[in-house]
């Protein structure tokens, strides 16, 4: 297959067409008013897709728009979804519009869907009297499956046509119907021996070079040019059909896509998302705490992890800033190496663990005589965090376990009293659907621990978090979880939740929450949390 957008190859008029799409919208149960026909071709490495998309205006009837990968274009598209275990739970999410515009997703759907996946793979298309034409090449290196020689995957095909706002579907699901993956038709026929071996290994090396005008101010920090060298690696090893160790040693982010500017004036720090590729794979495999709501304005997501705390901005650079007039701070810690386990078996088990080192960070400060010594402004850290699941009843009831771990070698004296020596958290969830995935309930629970010196305890009892100090505040006690102010506390420890009861499907929907978080939850070692100390309901 020579992929060009173009279906001209002899081995296309072979292949069996999927036809007899449904629209889905505007008019749902009825036929679609435009002709689609896909086709599927395979060999030992990779899924070839062929598509014909017919319009009864040709050419001029096909709406195309360019857009960035992944990006909404408001126009015609193809989309191919995989579930390639078979278990009506997976999906695994293909894209393209008439422009060469590709997407892709991978999860269970929903709030655990992984819009940030971007494996390796290729499309063309072509736009002619007909209509318009697709070509794809998924590599089989890229997709996740069982062990079996002769494989029968799900399969979905969706058409949206933009000109007519018709969306139409090849196993057709209705608008009131929930469930997904269980609804799909069939591909079968696939002959795969075994799963390709993937190794990948991508060192680098990168030279930097500054020159900038002369700074207005006399900075001895500043030069005018500077030129500077790293190197690293990444590598990634399939360890079975299901499994793969990604691990990266001094990686470099350098063209990560930079955060927006932002100008905060509250007393909550701003989120910002991750972008460096290293965490952003896999994603969906660590979330936890996600909520799911009709009316969200008294729902507040768990977080407990958060991937940009990893390689953040040296938390005691205001030491450095402090102890001189000019001081050279790191813009972030270095990553001296992380490692991560990802993957989700044909049983229903998905598996994620993380384990990443940051190094210790110094600053040099310069004196107003002229002397420079160094200042210690992160320490050396361990970052941990895991996550298994296990899909029960056919999809319709998953558990699952979460956990993370913090642990700092504070020897520095006024980073011990800034930051916690150790931060610990560990959550249940579980969420299960019944009568035709109608009804929905959702349970996460979690609990957190911090530990460090009593003045870094205290600078998390005063936090805007949860302000201890105010006047209002009962006086609550120190058990078990913490509710008092006490400067004298090594420990701190809370608890939180969210649970949701909703009728998902049909046309009348409801839904019943609560959220909640004891005074003493403290997840922003590794989580982030703005606020804690409050019981809401919906």
């Amino acid at each position: 297959i020579t992929l060009d957008g173009r279906l001209d190859e002899p081995a296309w008029a072979l292949a069996e067409a999927d036809t007899g799409f449904i629209q889905q919208q505007p008019k749902e149960g009825e036929p679609a008013t435009q002709r689609t026909e896909v086709r599927f071709l395979f060999n030992h490495d990779a899924l070839y897709v062929g598509a014909r998309l017919y319009d009864d205006r040709g050419g001029a009837g096909v709406v195309s728009r360019l857009v960035r990968r992944d990006g909404s274009a408001d126009a015609d598209e193809l989309t191919i979804t995989l579930d390639t275990f078979h278990d009506h739970l997976g999906q695994t999410v293909f894209k393209i519009n008439p422009a060469g515009v590709r997407g892709d997703a991978y999860g269970p759907g929903g709030a655990g869907t992984d819009f940030s996946w971007d494996p390796v793979w290729e499309a063309k298309t072509a736009i002619d009297s007909l209509g318009w034409t697709a070509e794809l090449k998924i590599p089989l290196s890229q997709l996740r499956y069982g062990a079996d020689t002769l494989q029968t995957w799900g399969l979905q095909i969706r058409r949206q046509q933009h000109r007519l706002n018709e969306q139409s579907l090849w196993a057709f699901v209705g608008l009131n119907e929930t469930g997904g993956p269980s609804y799909y038709g069939h591909l079968t026929g696939l002959q795969i021996r075994r799963a390709p071996s993937r190794a990948e290994g991508l060192p680098y090396v990168v030279g930097r070079s500054t020159n900038i005008p002369e700074p207005a101010t006399p900075d001895p920090f500043t030069q005018a040019h500077s030129l500077d060298y790293r190197a690293g690696a990444d590598l990634k090893f399939l360890l079975t059909s299901n499994l793969t160790l990604s691990a990266t040693v001094n990686p470099d982010f350098g063209q990560v896509e930079v955060d927006p500017a932002v100008v905060n004036l509250s007393a909550f720090e701003t989120f910002f998302d991750e972008k460096r590729p290293f965490f952003i794979e896999g994603r969906g495999l660590f979330r936890f705490g996600s909520t799911w709501c009709f009316f969200c304005s008294n729902t507040s997501s768990l977080s407990l992890f958060h991937s940009r705390r990893i390689g953040r901005s040296p938390q005691g650079a205001g030491l450095a800033y402090g102890a001189g007039p000019y001081a050279d701070v790191p813009d972030n810690t270095t990553i001296l190496g992380a490692a991560k386990v990802t993957g989700r078996t044909p049983s229903g088990w998905s598996i994620g663990m993380l384990d990443a080192v940051t190094g210790r960070e110094q600053a040099t400060v310069q004196a107003a005589d002229g002397s420079r010594f160094q200042r210690e402004v992160e320490p050396l850290t361990n970052y941990y965090v895991g996550r298994v699941a296990k899909d029960l009843q056919g999809g319709n009831w998953q558990v699952a376990a979460f956990g993370t771990s913090v642990v700092r070698d504070l020897r520095d004296t006024a980073l011990a009293v800034r930051l916690n020596r150790r931060a610990e958290s560990f959550g249940v969830a579980q969420d299960l659907w019944w009568g035709k995935r109608t009804y929905f309930v959702l349970t996460q629970l979690a609990v957190s621990q911090i530990a460090g010196d009593p003045a870094a305890i205290l600078r998390a009892q005063r936090s805007s978090a949860r302000y201890f100090q105010r006047p209002d505040k009962e006086p609550g006690t120190n058990g078990l979880f913490s509710n008092r102010y006490d400067s004298s506390l090594t420990v701190m420890r809370g608890f939180g939740g969210y649970v949701r009861m909703a009728k998902q499907a049909g046309t009348w929907r409801w839904e019943t929450a609560t959220n909640f978080r004891s005074p003493g939850f403290e997840t922003n070692d590794l989580g982030f949390l703005t606020r804690a100390d409050y019981w809401w309901m919906n």
